[in-house]
């Protein structure tokens, strides 16, 4: 029950270390800083490696020797490709933990060679995607050839990490996306903006670019796909007019700025915020006249990340895959939240 964890050193990472542990897997650590990386071995008594994504030759060395590998190191933009190309040429499963929709299409069209490798790829095995994939095929079971899917989401008492936060200054200024007849299609963030009851609170949501406009596009076949999360007021209205500041946002010197803020003041959600916290989804499918909806409850995002990455490695470990590109309801289900404890979806 070995296997690689890339980027082990992050805070999401350090949670899926723990939780590998309880469930009797052995992450055998991996990243590029070795004095955090030797530091964490140690306070676990696990193996380590130490090497970077720019030797290829290298790269499939180290993953000769697993199973699977499961990348935690973001903006998995850098990282997801190259781990997941070399992955197919070692024969070794990957997962990672993205929510990134350019990574979801870019290992997409990995497919066919994880498949001739007889490799699965897994991206998004966390909070970005599982439940909302999950919620967004168990609609389409219910109303099968939707013509139409709003998903919504937003937590109580949880928090941002640091690699979170570093993955949205990569973003600053860039326009986002919606899935609008089978295409992805750039548009303005919080585009759309709605009230959403998640059934023991309303609450004011607006569109952002999450993962599902690949995924769960990819899993239900669903050609109009929109994503929406909780947006204060205040930020709402300045997203209104975000086109008018993205040559400023998108500036090196705005995001190092950005950066330097984050490096020094944000962590992630404490052990209390993890236990404590909870995430609400909500989702509605449209066929002419018709529709159905569905509430899902789970556990806080960062904790149900680690939960539901480390049951899905559990999974390949055990041989149980379906090779080349899936997302986490193609290949396990949408019963599989409700593996993860505490979930519940609810059908209006």
């Amino acid at each position: 029950m070995k296997y690689l964890l890339y980027g082990a050193n992050g805070y999401t990472a350090q949670l899926i270390i723990k939780e590998s542990l309880k469930q009797g897997l052995i992450p055998v650590l991996a990243g590029r800083n070795k004095e955090k990386i030797e530091a964490l071995a140690d306070k676990y008594n696990l193996e380590f490696r130490i090497f970077d994504l720019q030797d290829e030759s290298r790269l499939i060395v180290e993953l000769n020797h697993f199973k699977l590998c499961l990348n935690a190191a973001g903006p998995f933009r850098k990282t997801a490709y190259p781990l997941a190309n070399a992955c197919i040429r070692s024969n070794t499963h990957y997962l990672d933990i993205t929510g990134e929709i350019g990574v979801f299409e870019q290992l997409k069209k990995l497919s066919n060679e994880a498949k001739e490798s007889d490799v699965m790829l897994m991206p998004g095995v966390g909070f970005d995607v599982v439940p909302s994939d999950c919620l967004a095929n168990f609609l389409n079971e219910k109303l099968p050839q939707a013509e139409r899917l709003e998903l919504s989401f937003t937590s109580l008492d949880g928090g941002l990490s640091h690699g979170t936060a570093s993955t949205m200054v990569g973003e600053l200024g860039n326009k986002s996306v919606a899935r609008k007849n089978g295409q992805l299609v750039k548009v303005n963030t919080a585009y759309r903006n709605k009230v959403v009851d998640f059934g023991k609170f309303k609450t004011t949501v607006a569109t952002i670019p999450w993962g599902d406009i690949s995924t769960a596009y990819t899993s239900t076949q669903i050609p109009s796909i929109d994503v929406f999360t909780k947006i204060p007021q205040k930020a709402l209205f300045f997203l209104k007019f975000q086109a008018i500041f993205n040559p400023v946002l998108r500036t090196s010197i705005f995001r190092k700025a950005a950066q330097k803020y984050i490096d020094k003041n944000i962590y992630g959600p404490s052990e209390e915020k993890n236990k404590k916290g909870k995430s609400y989804l909500h989702g509605i499918v449209f066929k002419g006249k018709e529709q159905k909806e569905a509430l899902l409850y789970c556990a806080e995002g960062y904790l149900l990340t680690a939960l539901c990455s480390v049951n899905i490695a559990q999974k390949v470990l055990s041989n149980n895959v379906k090779i080349g590109y899936q997302t986490p309801a193609m290949a396990y289900g949408w019963k599989l939240i409700l593996e993860i404890e505490g979930s519940e979806i609810k059908e209006l």
